[in-house]
């Protein structure tokens, strides 16, 4: 089976890929700027996701089975400029649901990260992948094209972003150093980015109809604020979290949490990192 990875440098895509690579799939990745983490392993392919015409030239010469697409932007900076969001969120992700399926004979599912903060519409980002997931499931629904939504909650893990909350509470906690945050109240469904891997791969050829979305979390929310206390206690460190420090910011939901019941129903997956072993690999590694 040949894979179509975008945004196969990320945080998502770095579990993923040795997993697929053990039975032997052939992979490709969709890259702009960044160098591919996997060297020769993979086959690579250059493209702004923006440029219509490049993204149709990458899936025509791949031609692969299924693609499934991480790439966004505003996952590590929520608030970022609207314009900016649609333009790389929507307009970007328009131009590969129609090289899939409008220019491709070859693509059989296109599975697509989505966030639970579409539900709010809490910030530009969740804008900019609502919007573009009503477009998918209007095609999808409209064609019967194999479109699958991936609702990713509160993903950590190696090779996070330095300045996102786990990584950078992690760096303070081993640093003896103390840590301002907000009141940390709000609940989130933190899932362990090899779980996420897995939970991508249990959707491979799952049997759904168009435009279904399934939730990848444990299932179990923790508030913020509990997760930094716990991060500070498996480091030992002198330092503390300076809990209300920070504003919180506007809007935020007070509570996500997946649906785990019916992702084990429709994929028969569920987590297998718990909060504490997934905090203390990721205070291993930095």
């Amino acid at each position: 089976m040949h894979i179509f990875i975008t945004g196969g440098s990320g945080f998502i895509a770095r579990p993923l890929i040795p997993l697929l690579l053990l039975p032997h799939h052939n992979i490709s990745l969709l890259l702009h700027n960044s160098p591919s983490p996997f060297g020769d392993k993979v086959q690579t392919y250059r493209a702004d996701l923006r440029d219509a015409f490049a993204v149709r030239d990458a899936i025509a010469r791949a031609q692969p089975d299924v693609v499934i697409h991480l790439a966004a932007v505003g996952a590590t900076d929520p608030f970022l400029e609207l314009d900016i969001a649609l333009d790389h969120n929507f307009h970007g992700t328009v131009n590969l649901v129609n090289a899939c399926f409008q220019t491709s004979s070859s693509v059989k599912q296109l599975i697509i990260a989505r966030t639970p903060s579409e539900r709010q519409l809490m910030n530009p980002y969740g804008m900019s992948k609502t919007a573009v997931w009503h477009y998918c499931r209007l095609q999808a629904k409209k064609y019967g094209w194999p479109i699958h939504g991936a609702m990713i909650f509160q993903a950590y893990g190696a090779g996070q972003f330095t300045k996102t909350l786990i990584p950078a509470a992690i760096a303070a906690a081993k640093a003896g150093a103390d840590f301002p945050m907000t009141d940390g109240r709000q609940k989130r469904d933190w899932i362990h980015n090899s779980d996420v891997a897995r939970g991508l791969i249990a959707l491979i050829n799952a049997d759904l109809p168009p435009a279904a979305t399934v939730e990848l979390g444990s299932g179990t929310a923790t508030s913020v604020g509990e997760v930094v206390q716990k991060i500070y206690r498996l480091a030992g460190g002198s330092g503390r979290p300076l809990i209300g420090h920070l504003p919180n910011r506007a809007g935020e939901d007070a509570m996500q949490i997946a649906d785990v019941e019916q992702t084990e129903r429709l994929i028969g997956w569920k987590t297998a990192v718990s909060l504490t072993d997934g905090l203390s690999r990721h205070l291993a590694v930095l």
